[in-house]
């Protein structure tokens, strides 16, 4: 492990007021999303999908680094060339996801578990020679009646952090993805408790397994209410609750912040980091972005069909919702930039 190129490798990931992409979807995500849209759910129209966003002209001026999945980071654009080299060569840094699902966690009901260190050390080293340089694990930890248990949230926390402590030895940065889910009825509230504790035990496991903070990344999920809860939290309010869980929860060493859009729209998700660094930029101890998938690709993929006739309106929508991202990570984005 060289903690100096860790180190260098989490400061270019949060350089400037850039951000990273999430298009890991794995192959059954990705389908499913297509079949919405009506568009093939095949090797050839995924491939089609992630050379169109590896091809964006000029992606890497708001883009800092792009998570792959699996499928993608060995996968071929139609000229024959690796779709990574489009990616790296926009100066955006490949990552990959390494961890291989949430699944039904044995003897708690409704909670998941998140799989994939069997084998793990070894596809970090083949990953590292294919050119990536920072991996991903998602955690998933939802609210509902009586969770999430504390043998849910330790059991993810132990995996999350020994999956980092592997990926610094790799030589890889580590995203460490601990997400509480939005789906539910709960408050504000509930969320924050839920998200602090969460965190809190996701850090004393990192502790525990010597994971360098300041070579590795947090991607959290923003504190917002359950999508079926009544009342809805305003902006201001997400990004107050969300920047206070953060003081309270994360040490001031962790390199960087990136957070995940859990669900929400493009033009929301800009609005609440908008608003993180509008109200509370000059408190910030680390550096604070965004890493969303849908909340970029979802407007571009629905314009594209999978009709090769809209792929330069569709980079042009993925695009647009980069430098929105951008905008907002320097407390600029405002809502008349989505009628330019």
């Amino acid at each position: 492990m060289n903690n100096a190129e860790l180190i260098k490798i989490t400061a270019a990931m949060m350089a400037g007021s850039k951000g990273l992409l999430a298009m890991d979807e794995s192959n059954g995500t990705c389908n499913k999303r297509f079949a919405a849209l009506g568009i093939p759910q095949t090797e050839v129209a995924r491939r089609d999908w992630r050379e169109l966003i590896a091809t964006t002209p000029g992606l890497g001026k708001y883009i800092s680094g792009a998570i792959l999945y699996d499928e993608t980071i060995h996968q071929k654009r139609k000229d024959g060339t690796l779709i990574i080299s489009a990616i790296i060569n926009d100066d955006i840094i490949p990552g990959i996801k390494v961890d291989t699902g949430a699944k039904a966690m044995a003897g708690f009901p409704g909670e998941k578990i998140t799989e994939g260190l069997d084998g793990l050390r070894e596809r970090l080293a083949h990953y590292y020679k294919v050119g990536a340089r920072f991996a991903k694990w998602r955690a998933v930890i939802a609210i509902g009646n009586g969770i999430p248990s504390i043998a849910c949230i330790d059991a993810n926390a132990n995996a999350l952090a020994r999956y980092a402590a592997l990926c610094q030895e790799a030589g890889i940065v580590p995203i460490v993805e601990p997400e509480v889910l939005m789906e539910g009825n709960h408050c504000l509230k509930l969320c924050f408790d839920v998200t602090e504790k969460v965190l809190k035990i996701v850090f004393n496991q990192l502790y525990q397994q010597r994971v360098m903070l300041e070579g590795m990344i947090l991607k959290p999920n923003m504190i917002i209410p359950g999508l079926q809860y009544a009342e809805q939290a305003t902006v201001d309010e997400v990004a107050d609750a969300t920047v206070q869980c953060l003081l309270q929860s994360v040490p001031a060493a962790v390199g960087g912040i990136a957070f995940l859009s859990g669900g929400q729209s493009g033009e929301m998700a800009s609005a609440h980091l908008n608003a993180m660094h509008v109200l509370h930029g000059a408190k910030l101890p680390w550096p604070l972005t965004f890493s969303f998938a849908r909340a970029i690709q979802q407007p571009a993929m629905s314009i594209w069909g999978g009709d090769e006739n809209n792929k330069h309106a569709a980079q042009q929508a993925l695009y647009h919702r980069a430098k929105c991202d951008d905008a907002a990570r320097r407390g600029e984005y405002d809502a008349a930039m989505e009628e330019a």
